[in-house]
């Protein structure tokens, strides 16, 4: 099974894959996480402007990733869309084809687990952006994307790890 988190910036996806990777239901799948650091030592931005180069990138990423068996990822083509749509520095027209591009890969996702920021603070890892606005954006980007083009399994969670990993084990039964 296919499983990606999305969700905007400092949520915590990263933390529920490591969570949701010790339950036994998931013990066989591979998990995908932070690639940040590694990705700003390349001279690959990462906050609140990318470059077509740099989301290609991100999209190649997604792309080995939907070729593995069973994976549980925290980041999706729909979190590389968001920040592709708000990068400055890329024409609409590429936004346009580059979207309707990776959109073709969503049904790969067995699940995808959107996952809200309500409630949780932005931490600062010294390596993406804390703008509040920014991450307001890039949220609704993804959710508007979810709208737009809905994957096969979408499942919403809000609240702490425990209430999200009830919420997403409720959901798959």
């Amino acid at each position: 099974m296919k499983i990606g988190l999305c969700g905007t910036l400092s949520v915590g996806k990263t933390t529920l894959v490591h969570a949701l990777k010790q339950l036994e239901q998931f013990k066989d799948h591979e998990t995908a996480t932070e690639r940040s650091k590694y990705l700003r030592d390349q001279g690959i931005s990462l906050n609140t402007d990318s470059t077509l180069k740099g989301q290609l990138v991100f999209a190649a990423e997604r792309s080995i990733e939907l070729m593995k068996e069973n994976i549980i990822t925290d980041r999706t083509i729909y979190d590389v869309c968001a920040f592709t749509l708000s990068a400055k520095s890329i024409g609409w027209t590429e936004k346009c084809y580059f979207t309707n591009i990776l959109m073709t890969l969503r049904d790969d996702y067995d699940i995808i687990i959107y996952v809200s920021p309500d409630g949780v603070e932005i931490e600062d890892n010294g390596v993406r952006t804390t703008d509040v606005k920014y991450r307001e954006q890039i949220d609704l980007t993804i959710q508007n994307m979810l709208d737009e083009y809905p994957p096969k399994k979408l499942i919403k969670v809000s609240g702490s790890t425990e209430e999200r990993i009830a919420t997403i084990l409720s959901q798959l039964n």
